[in-house]
């Protein structure tokens, strides 16, 4: 279970990656602002600087799933392994409830409510019952 949930929140922390290349990168683009339900590139000019934002915002997510999984992965002792599911739980907890609220919005946005939360959803599932065996 435990190497799962590494597995699951790594990969969460990379979707999160991704998202942050097209919020913050690539979002002047015709096909990334056209993912995201944006009309035209005028209006992709318009929200720019909140997608740039954003877009930091689910780099730092990804970064503190990363820290999660090599704590777990890598500490001999309990302090680290504990600060390492923290940040798992924490984080891709954050991820899952982004989802929720995202699935909320409409229903135009449940297939990328499902695709954001799929992935942190198997993370801390996994997680929670490696530890609590």
């Amino acid at each position: 279970m435990v190497l799962a949930s590494l597995f699951f929140a790594f990969l969460a922390g990379a979707l999160h990656i991704f998202i942050f290349t097209m919020e913050s990168l690539t979002w002047t683009r015709p096909a990334t602002w056209k993912r995201f339900g944006v009309a035209s590139q005028p209006d992709a000019e318009i929200i720019k600087t909140m997608a740039y934002n954003q877009g930091f915002y689910n780099l730092f997510l990804a970064i503190r799933a990363f820290i999660g999984v090599g704590l777990v992965a890598f500490g001999a002792e309990s302090g680290p392994v504990t600060a390492g599911w923290t940040l798992i739980f924490s984080c891709c907890g954050s991820m899952l409830l982004a989802a929720t609220v995202l699935a909320f919005t409409g229903r135009k946005y449940l297939q990328a409510a499902t695709t954001q939360g799929r992935v942190p959803l198997l993370a801390v599932v996994l997680g929670l019952l490696a530890v609590l065996q």
